[in-house]
């Protein structure tokens, strides 16, 4: 059998269901694993660094981490160790504040949802980039009454725009 027929027998016997181009949508992962992966950003992003740094660090690709990070594959256990060990977490860190639907997702094998709509769960709104940038920026202020002020000055915009019907 020669390379041509082996590939072409590979491809008629492949799965109808199987996604062949394009990346996985945000949330099409288990909403744990998506959970996890947006814990592991978040983490991340606060400590600066790049997805090919952290990848380095835990001898991965980029494109692996961001893999994890959307929940598009599932993080191993001996993995989100080596996870918590690169962004001086504990293991816990990457299942906190958890959101009760993603903690009661029913856990099926990779290939079966158990018809379970996955698409209803959002990731923590903590782990935007805007957010992220934000925080980041709030800490580089070195006087801490300036960043005090800030903060008092940031909650009462909040208010003032909670009370005003948005444009």
């Amino acid at each position: 059998m020669n390379a041509v027929s082996s590939n072409r027998i590979a491809t008629e016997t492949a799965p109808s269901s199987t996604r062949v181009a394009g990346r996985p949508k945000a949330g099409d992962g288990h909403p744990i694993d998506v959970h996890v992966g947006a814990r592991v950003r978040l983490r991340r992003t606060l400590l600066g660094l790049s997805q090919e740094k952290l990848g380095e660090m835990i001898s991965l690709t980029f494109q692996q981490v961001q893999k994890y990070e959307r929940g598009a594959n599932r993080i191993s256990a001996s993995r989100l160790y080596m996870l918590s060990h690169a962004l001086d977490v504990p293991v816990s860190f990457f299942f906190d504040d958890m959101p009760a639907d993603a903690a009661a997702a029913k856990v099926e094998d990779d290939a079966d949802t158990g018809g379970q709509d996955l698409g209803a769960f959002e990731p923590d709104p903590m782990a935007k980039r805007e957010t992220l940038e934000l925080v980041r920026a709030y800490y580089r202020i070195p006087d801490a009454t300036v960043r005090k002020r800030m903060f008092e000055l940031v909650k009462a915009v909040g208010k003032s725009g909670a009370e005003q019907p948005a444009a």
